[in-house]
């Protein structure tokens, strides 16, 4: 199979010897029709020039004819003249016999025309030429000089110029189609280069803004999310093993320490206790780990409907309070429109609830249970929750990790929780084509603004 390369440079230079072979082919063509065109012309002057010669018998205009021709015409090679007096009922069949000419060559002539042929190398122009009461063909036939050598020369001249051309053609393909794929040889190598263990190779891009450097940014840009992925998958097993084995480990333990000797029954349900807790433990992770997972799926497999969101963060609150009543939500009812379809979106009410959950959880836990402020309102047919906390904050330089799964900041580990509450809400967040944005201050409190579309656009 040829490559690209190849195929280029060979289009190349078959469009170009096309174009050469066209453009001689045409020139050949035009110089060889003027040349037949030019001489005819020459032979018919001669032919009308030979009549008044022979056929006119005044002495001084006759020399003055034969002075012209011999000394302005020069003669042609092989030059020939021909009389023949047409005469009633002549078929000129002997004479074009003896000259080897079509009939219809002599009876165009006598009918009035001027008559031309050709036969091998030796041109034929015949003339009518009348004389008191009789009429004569007059024939000038010699070798066309100019097709026989000039117009062979120049064939012979065309044909080594067209194999040179091509030879020229051939080379410069060549070389254009090595300097025009070198880029592309050049990003191939480094391709080949980079793997999984060196995702951070990268493209050069300094060269000139063109198409080949537009594809070494859109390749680099793909390695950045690459690199990204793989980073925060290398991340979410090594955390998900951790989180996995210490409850395993701590089951395991338990049960060991109980079957090692003879115990009491507070004992045994002491080691059970302990196993049970660790076991909701694990099954909360495990739940959270499946949950992180099937919210990475295309959200157009959850079975969307209107949901009022102001009903569901009444129905949040309502939730988080009955589980701690040392939770305090404040829903903010100012600033929401008047219109309530406004505050519908289209949605899975399951995952807005459960994403609703997450923020608002968090932010009563971080906070040590002091008020979590909830706003609502509307901006350019979008739904915005603004939630605020007075907590712990996150500090700056960890900002963004947080949606990495199993990241928890340097200042919760007071706080329970296993680090995953946060990249789900951005998963069900992006299924509902909406944006997440957290903004923090340490030792101030957080603000977290969830945005989507609103499900039905009206007048305001």
């Amino acid at each position: 199979m040829l490559k690209t390369q190849t195929r280029i440079a060979l289009m190349f230079f078959l469009l170009t010897i096309s174009i050469v072979a066209i453009l001689s082919t045409a020139v050949y063509y035009f110089v060889t029709e003027y040349t037949f065109a030019d001489f005819y012309k020459r032979l018919e002057t001669r032919a009308a020039l030979a009549a008044r010669i022979k056929l006119e018998h005044e002495s001084e205009s006759t020399a003055a004819f034969q002075e012209i021709r011999d000394r302005v015409l020069e003669k042609l090679p092989n030059e020939i003249d021909y009389f023949i007096e047409i005469t009633p009922g002549k078929d000129f069949k002997a004479e074009s016999d003896s000259l080897r000419l079509p009939l219809s060559f002599f009876t165009d002539v006598a009918d009035g025309a001027v008559s031309r042929a050709q036969h091998g190398d030796i041109f034929f122009a015949g003339v009518n030429y009348p004389r008191g009461d009789r009429t004569f063909i007059a024939i000038v036939s010699a070798e066309n000089y100019y097709y026989s050598h000039h117009v062979a020369s120049l064939r012979k001249i065309l044909f080594i110029a067209f194999i040179l051309m091509s030879l020229l053609v051939f080379l410069i393909s060549f070389l254009f189609s090595r300097y025009a794929f070198n880029p592309i040889r050049q990003i191939t190598k480094r391709v080949k280069d980079i793997s999984t263990t060196n995702l951070h190779l990268r493209l050069s891009t300094s060269g000139p803004s063109d198409d080949v450097n537009e594809l070494k940014i859109t390749f680099n840009t793909m390695l950045d999310r690459l690199e990204a992925s793989f980073a925060t998958q290398n991340n979410f097993i090594s955390n998900a093993s951790h989180e996995l084995s210490t409850p395993l480990t701590a089951i395991i333990g338990e049960a060991d320490v109980a079957l090692s000797k003879a115990r009491v029954d507070e004992e045994y349900r002491e080691a059970l206790r302990a196993i049970s807790g660790q076991a909701e433990r694990l099954e909360r992770i495990t739940k959270s780990l499946l949950f992180l997972a099937k919210t990475g799926f295309d959200g157009l497999r959850q079975k969307f409907a209107p949901v009022r969101v102001d009903q569901l963060l009444w129905d949040v609150k309502e939730t988080i309070e009955r589980l701690n009543p040392r939770n305090k939500v404040q829903i903010n009812a100012g600033l929401m429109p008047e219109n309530p379809e406004l505050l519908q979106v289209d949605g899975n009410e399951q995952l807005l609830h459960l994403a609703f959950t997450n923020i608002i959880s968090n932010a009563c836990k971080y906070s040590n249970h002091q008020p979590v402020d909830i706003s609502i309102g509307i901006s350019d047919n979008h739904l915005v929750t603004v939630i605020s906390d007075k907590g712990i904050g996150i500090p700056n330089k960890e900002l963004p990790f947080i949606y990495d799964p199993f990241f928890r900041a340097s200042n919760t580990r007071d706080f329970e929780g296993y680090g995953i509450g946060l990249p789900l809400t951005r998963n069900i967040v992006r299924i509902h084509k909406g944006t997440i944005e957290v903004t923090s201050k340490l030792g101030q409190g957080t603000v977290v603004q969830l945005v989507f579309p609103i499900a039905l656009t009206v007048s305001q």
